[in-house]
């Protein structure tokens, strides 16, 4: 593959088709000036949101997926740290209320098509242990954080933009 052949930046148009070539309904959307896609996977929404600006207007040098699940009651101790010691790739954190699964995909330095995809397919994955983890990972007080991701392309609005896109 020749290095001009490969992907040195990425936009929201190229991601929206990207996403769209492996099964993905996406929605383009912009919170406080801030392009990002909205979609699901597994019934768990998620956006991606455009990362470091590169040298042309409107084009990115990485971008980060994005999970954000509302927790209600209490989660058990340590969870998103032993997320963090057991899997790899994509990290979990609390933000507020929100759980937040996140990955980051860089392609500056350029990247192939068939890297997008993988990267896609790896975060489709993900997504699955993700509520796989929360359900093996809920105590009784708990169950509703593991409840809370079985949601539809409705939780996409309670996304917690602002709290994750200064994360």
């Amino acid at each position: 593959m020749t290095e001009s052949s490969l992907i040195q930046e990425v936009n929201a148009e190229r991601l929206q088709a990207l996403l769209q070539s492996v099964g993905y309904r996406v929605t383009l959307s912009e919170q406080n000036g801030m392009v990002q896609l909205l979609s699901a996977s597994q019934g768990v929404g998620f956006a991606a949101r455009m990362g470091n600006p590169a040298q042309q207007d409107g084009d990115y040098l990485d971008y980060t997926l994005s999970c954000a699940l509302r927790v209600q009651g209490e989660l058990p101790a340590g969870l998103a740290d032993r997320w963090n010691v057991e899997k790899r790739f994509a990290r979990l954190s609390v933000q507020g209320v929100f759980l937040v699964l996140e990955l980051d995909v860089i392609v500056a330095g350029g990247v192939s098509e068939t890297y997008l995809r993988a990267t896609t397919e790896l975060w489709d994955r993900l997504l699955q242990e993700f509520l796989l983890f929360l359900r093996a990972n809920a105590t009784a007080p708990n169950e509703s954080a593991a409840a809370d991701a079985e949601t539809d392309d409705a939780s996409l609005a309670e996304t917690p933009q602002e709290e994750t896109a200064a994360a």
